[in-house]
């Protein structure tokens, strides 16, 4: 049996180890969907209902697992909607690999429909955008976007004409030179993990010299929970959080005072404006408002990518390399702080700030407030789940009222912050560990927009859990005075019911607990519907809000 273009495709992600793939193919792209189908005991093709929806799956398996995520997408329009998916990638430096179809070759230039110029469109979310016309391109540009997605953190992007995927994979017709193709091979290596040990030296003068020394950790530094741990105590400074790095120290761990930003709390505010020397891991923070004066603060970083030194504000010691084995390097390096008042500080108004929230989880209160629906997921979650939240009001309460402890995960589209991207990275989340709870927190907006998704997990049997803050917000719409029909929140429950999930509408605060530990505990999709007071606003913790 002759070797198919598709087959050179898919058997290349499978050399890489890629084992699962989002994608919307059309019907005439039948030659990729039935490769899969011959690689399936190594390879699936998750069929969505949006392209969108796709590349936020892409982008949110690769947040999950570190591993590059796969979508796929047809021609003209569908692969333009993979755009918004792929720009949450690009931003939150993610790797994610595009597959597209374009137009057939002989059309190209007679203005025949669907005809668009899809590198053009890809230029500026790919870092790596390339056509393929003949087979024999497919081994080298597989590896080259693989390894550009990998090694930076970004998008890649490969489109090839409809029809080839059928042809056979050999040697084109159209070779004037017998030079072959590029010798590739699917392999990766991440780059040196430590520093030079005149660079650590330095960054422990730096950090054993400074009085009120505070860490402040992003996404970087997720897998570098002990070694956070043990530096953070070893200095007496208080751990200080990105959004994006949520899970990289638990949340009730004495040593952080949680999140930083408008979502964040009011002594990761304080301990930032004590300090006056700053470890950053891992992190780009884009809230110059949050951080400390550059002239009055010493900053040491630690970065794995160097374009992205000095993108959190002035250094004066840079360390490139892993985080984790970075900061086990530098471990021996510094002194025990035996003055410990500033990290006592910090840790007295972590416990009032987590007394005022408790004030705001308030279960005896109709209509229900959305901080006790978070608390509530917070208490029925188990202890490895892995909760995704939406972009918009439901990301602060996730970020303030949801706790990572454990092995739990938390995940967000943190740069682009696009609504709606909860539930796919849920769905994600759950092909790439099916033993763990998967759940999604969305507003009633961000779910109607995705809305299909769930027909993916009910199809599929996923055992994700979707968890709505429904606000109503027609209401809020037109009392802005905007135009439209007065009516009802809607109901997603019914819906989600009637296509074949658990179904359960909350609208009295009595209610809300029982029903998130029947969802929880239902084998199969399931979705809550709660109907919060849309008048519950969140306030930035620097304007004294919680």
């Amino acid at each position: 049996m002759r070797e198919l273009t598709a087959d050179l495709l898919v058997g290349r992600l499978v050399d890489w180890g890629v084992d699962t793939v989002f994608g919307l193919p059309a019907d005439r792209a039948d030659g990729v969907v039935e490769a899969f189908a011959r690689h399936g005991d190594r390879i699936r093709l998750v069929l969505v209902h949006h392209e969108e929806a796709a590349a936020l799956m892409a982008a949110g398996y690769a947040k999950a697992t570190g591993r590059v995520g796969v979508c796929l997408a047809t021609s003209g329009p569908g692969a333009l909607r993979l755009l918004g998916g792929l720009y949450d990638a690009k931003l939150d430096h993610q790797p994610v690999l595009a597959v597209t179809e374009s137009q057939e070759i002989r059309l190209l230039g007679t203005s025949f429909k669907q005809e668009l110029a899809l590198e053009t469109a890809f230029d500026d979310v790919a870092d790596y955008n390339v056509r393929v016309n003949v087979p024999v391109q497919i081994p080298a540009v597989v590896d080259i976007g693989i390894g550009h997605a990998l090694a930076r953190g970004t998008v890649s992007h490969i489109t090839f004409p409809p029809g080839l995927e059928e042809a056979a994979a050999e040697t084109s017709p159209w070779m004037l030179m017998p030079t072959g193709t590029p010798p590739t091979a699917p392999l990766f290596t991440a780059g040196p993990g430590v520093p030079p040990e005149a660079d650590l030296r330095r960054a422990a003068e730096v950090l054993n010299q400074g009085a009120r020394v505070a860490l402040l950790v992003g996404a970087g530094g997720l897998e570098a929970r002990e070694e956070l741990l043990a530096v953070a105590d070893t200095v007496a400074g208080p751990v200080v959080k990105s959004l994006p790095g949520k899970a990289a120290v638990p949340d009730d761990h004495p040593l952080t005072t949680g999140c930083i930003g408008v979502l964040g709390t009011r002594p990761s505010e304080e301990a930032l404006e004590g300090a006056d020397t700053l470890l950053l891991v891992g992190t780009s923070f884009p809230w110059a408002a949050n951080v400390p004066d550059p002239a009055g603060v010493r900053a040491v970083q630690i970065e794995t990518d160097p374009t992205r030194l000095g993108g959190a504000g002035p250094t004066e010691v840079t360390l490139l390399g892993d985080a984790a084995e970075t900061l086990g390097a530098l471990l021996p390096l510094l002194s025990r702080r035996a003055d410990r008042e500033f990290l006592e500080r910090a840790q007295a108004g972590m416990a009032g700030w987590r007394r005022r929230l408790d004030e705001l989880e308030d279960q005896s209160r109709d209509p229900i407030q959305p901080q006790y629906l978070m608390r509530v997921v917070d208490r029925c979650a188990a202890p490895d789940a892995i909760l995704a939240s939406d972009s918009g009001t439901v990301a602060t309460w996730s970020a303030r009222h949801f706790d990572v402890r454990g092995d739990r995960h938390y995940l967000l589209s943190a740069n682009l912050a696009t609504i709606a991207a909860g539930v796919p990275y849920a769905i994600a989340a759950q092909w790439a560990y099916p033993g763990r709870a998967c759940i999604a927190v969305t507003g009633s907006d961000g779910f109607a927009k995705v809305m299909g998704e769930l027909l993916t997990a009910i199809q599929y049997r996923l055992p994700v859990k979707v968890v709505v803050s429904n606000t109503s917000s027609l209401g809020r719409r037109l009392r802005a005075g905007d135009n439209g029909t007065p009516g009802g929140p809607a109901d997603f429950a019914s819906w989600a019911g009637t296509n074949g999930a658990l179904g359960l509408r909350v609208e009295r605060a009595a209610e809300v607990e029982p029903a998130v530990r029947q969802a929880f505990a239902a084998p199969g999709p399931a979705l809550v519907d709660v109907l919060v007071n849309p008048e519950e606003h969140p306030r930035p913790a620097m304007a004294g809000g919680a």
